[in-house]
């Protein structure tokens, strides 16, 4: 049968990284992090020093730049890690988890250079389906006609408490409040932008997983891929 290519959009702290492993452990796919990307590229830019506002070397870098994404090892995984990140041959997938570097590829997201040279390589990855990846214009931009689109997403209150949890777990002394405070500010800062800004596509199915866990939202789009599987495969005239 047939795999499809599956987008999974949405805010910060709608629980789109957990979901789509979780959905891709279950149907045998392969789970690409969009988000650590930009991530990679945001601690490059920190470690060169290059201003965040100076787009023209921003978009410099980002074509001098090779980032790689592999499954984790099983040590890894056990401890929630979702994709081993390289950057230019060095692994940075605990580096690039840090508030700082969240926030720097939260800003390179908005240059439309350095967009298009990720989202080439996210197409690139993606290619042939039998995927999930995440982000904040998977189903919009970097794969339009992906056969299922998720749009993820819950309360704001909801998902500062799960950013705070994951805080508290790193170690990292924040409030609930000031998570709070930093949730609205990536959700203005993702809804405004004038490149590829936060929408769900109008083929996307909304999902919002305000009182479920991670297990019981993989459960219900695990339950929509099955029958879009079977909807490709009959249009394809092979059932």
């Amino acid at each position: 049968m047939q795999k499809l290519t599956i987008t999974i959009d949405g805010p910060a702290g709608s629980g789109k990284s957990s979901v789509a492993r979780r959905i891709a452990e279950v149907l045998g796919y392969v789970y690409l992090d969009s988000g650590a990307m930009y991530r990679a590229l945001a601690l490059k830019a920190l470690e060169r020093q290059v201003p965040m506002d100076d787009e023209a070397r921003l978009v410099a870098l980002a074509r001098d730049t090779h980032i790689e994404l592999r499954p984790p090892t099983s040590e890894q995984a056990a401890t929630g890690v979702k994709n081993r990140v390289f950057l230019d041959g060095r692994e940075v997938t605990e580096a690039i988890r840090t508030p700082e570097v969240a926030q720097a590829a939260s800003r390179l997201a908005t240059i439309a250079g350095v967009r298009a040279v990720l989202v080439a390589e996210q197409q690139r990855a993606g290619a042939g389906g039998g995927i999930v990846m995440e982000g904040r214009d998977i189903g919009t931009v970097v794969f339009p006609q992906a056969e299922l689109k998720i749009f993820l997403d819950a309360t704001p209150e909801v998902r500062a408490e799960r950013r705070w949890k994951e805080h508290r777990e790193k170690g990292e002394a924040m409030t609930v409040e000031e998570v709070l405070d930093e949730v609205h500010e990536r959700d203005k800062r993702d809804r405004e932008r004038k490149v590829s800004p936060l929408v769900r596509a109008a083929d996307a199915v909304l999902v919002d997983n305000t009182g479920m866990n991670v297990e019981e939202t993989a459960r219900l789009v695990v339950m929509l891929a099955r029958e879009r599987e079977k909807e490709v495969a009959r249009a394809a005239g092979k059932e």
